[in-house]
């Protein structure tokens, strides 16, 4: 049996009384994690949810979150984690997709959730920590968990939607746990007495798997942040004595923005960082690095692979700006358009099997077969390059590179120099539709506080870096630019000004 839920079951009987989850003064041990995953199991059962069928959470980062998860996959279940921030007619999407029978959602957004379930129909509990505690108190624990198989799906986690209505990725118990046993013997040496940073949303596969999953497989303490803030962040840090972060590019970014604030004492414990969820600018990781006395070790993955495919590994050569080599048991390569694989040095789709990958999109057989081959092969639709040591590097997503007038511009790129300008905090560039090229160069710039500069000596900047067929004409100021809630920068939602070129 592979049932996800067992690694709490293990931890718990031998390491109960070690505290599992802490989020701001409230504590919960290992011993009363398990006990209320088995009550929340039960309930599911009194409501006739049984092996395979889908629950949503739509939890944020508290708790209560882990709890539902872990009771649902005890019960045999399939969760189907939802940002707490969904609107009703998102949510109604995620319901029906999925077939949801009930789902568990926030108070804080209670509106919204009736909205939707009124018309998905199925169970709806609105619950937060003490509520949630209360709901449970009575019940007796569903004694064990119900048996799965590797190949069974565990969870349903939706794409961002780039190109249209979000997919279902189904992820497997056997994937998982893989993933997340990977991460903590080989990767970022997770291991009983770590105290690993909760500022990842739970909803998102990163969060989930190498936050959460990790801690509970190993008996860390995972330190829960409801809601990012770069000084909160290095607060709990210190207060917590944090000795693992895991965070995405903007996050190291802020916490940046915020270091002279702090003495370095407030930062000592980190031992490992982790960075993911999209490329990390060099100038980033070597500003953290100098700034908090800390490695990041750079990885990568997406939700269909679990989500890690590959990283910097901790005992091995790292190459800044790299993502790395494969982990254990997962296999990478660089194809063309054709499929075939591409000489070293040069950039194709990056293409990746394993234990890890999704088994499908649910309910989307013609969106499965396009994703992976007969061979087990899932297309990334990301575009990089492997070096002759095997190790990979982004360029950029196939869906975002710029053809301007039949040059290839990859936008990750431009954005690695631009970061390097010491008045830029945070950028993305944008192909702008243009008569005659087909596409321009664009890019959208938030500056750091108090910095001043003006976007003809931005262009300069880059223009002297790079050839001229790739630096951008139109450059634009920004106060912050949109994110996801993982703290992404989403291009797609980059509004370009009308205003002249810039040459």
């Amino acid at each position: 049996m592979t049932n996800l839920s067992l690694n709490l079951v293990a931890t718990a009987r031998d390491h109960g009384d070690t505290v599992a989850l802490r989020c701001g003064e409230a504590e919960l041990t290992f011993a009363e994690f398990d006990s209320a995953a088995a009550r929340i199991a039960t309930l599911l059962e009194r409501e006739g949810i049984g092996p395979g069928d889908r629950v949503g959470i739509m939890l944020g980062n508290t708790p209560a979150f882990a709890l539902a998860f872990y009771g649902i996959l005890r019960r045999g279940a399939i969760a189907v984690p939802m940002n707490p921030l969904l609107k009703a007619r998102e949510i109604e999407f995620y319901l029906t997709n999925t077939g949801a029978s009930a789902l568990f959602a926030t108070p804080l957004f209670a509106d919204e959730a009736r909205a939707a379930v009124d018309v998905a129909g199925g169970r709806l509990w609105l619950v937060d920590d003490a509520g949630l505690a209360e709901m449970i108190a009575d019940l007796p624990a569903q004694p064990s968990p119900v048996e799965r198989g590797a190949a069974d799906t565990a969870v349903i986690l939706h794409t961002s939607g780039t190109t249209g209505r979000p997919k279902g990725a189904e992820l497997t118990h056997g994937g998982l746990a893989h993933n997340c046993e990977v991460a903590s013997r080989t990767l970022m040496k997770i291991e009983f007495g770590d105290v690993v940073m909760g500022c990842l949303p739970l909803f998102h596969v990163f969060g989930l798997t190498c936050g959460m999953n990790t801690s509970v497989l190993v008996g860390a303490t995972l330190t829960l942040i409801p809601r990012f803030d770069p000084r909160t962040a290095v607060q709990v840090i210190e207060r917590d004595q944090v000795t693992v972060f895991l965070g995405v590019p903007t996050m190291y970014a802020a916490m940046l923005s915020v270091a002279r604030e702090f003495g370095p004492s407030a930062t000592a414990s980190l031992r490992t960082c982790a960075s993911g969820g999209a490329s990390l600018p060099v100038q980033v990781l070597n500003d953290f690095e100098k700034t908090f006395n800390c490695m990041i070790l750079e990885g990568y993955g997406l939700s269909e692979t679990s989500p890690v495919a590959s990283f910097n590994h901790p005992d091995r050569e790292r190459k800044a700006g790299s993502i790395g080599t494969p982990i254990e048991g997962v296999r990478m390569r660089v194809v063309d358009g054709d499929g075939n694989e591409v000489a070293t040095g040069e950039p194709g789709e990056i293409q990746i099997a394993g234990p890890n990958i999704m088994t499908g999109y649910w309910n989307l057989p013609e969106a499965t077969a396009a994703a992976i081959d007969d061979d087990g092969w899932f297309s990334s639709g990301d575009i990089g390059t492997v070096d002759a040591d095997g190790y990979y590097f982004i360029v950029d997503r196939k869906k975002d590179l710029i053809i301007r007038g039949g040059y290839n511009v990859y936008p990750r790129e431009i954005e690695e120099v631009l970061y390097e300008h010491p008045a830029v905090a945070e950028v993305a560039v944008v192909g702008i539709a243009h008569e005659t090229l087909g596409e321009e160069v664009g890019a959208a710039v938030a500056l750091k506080p108090g910095a001043a500069t003006d976007p003809s000596e931005l262009v300069d900047f880059v223009k002297e870096r790079v050839a001229a067929y790739k630096y951008p004409r139109h450059i634009w100021f920004l106060p912050e630019l949109p994110k996801g809630a993982t703290g992404k920068i989403l291009r797609r939602e980059i509004t370009v000004p009308a205003v002249e070129s810039v040459r």
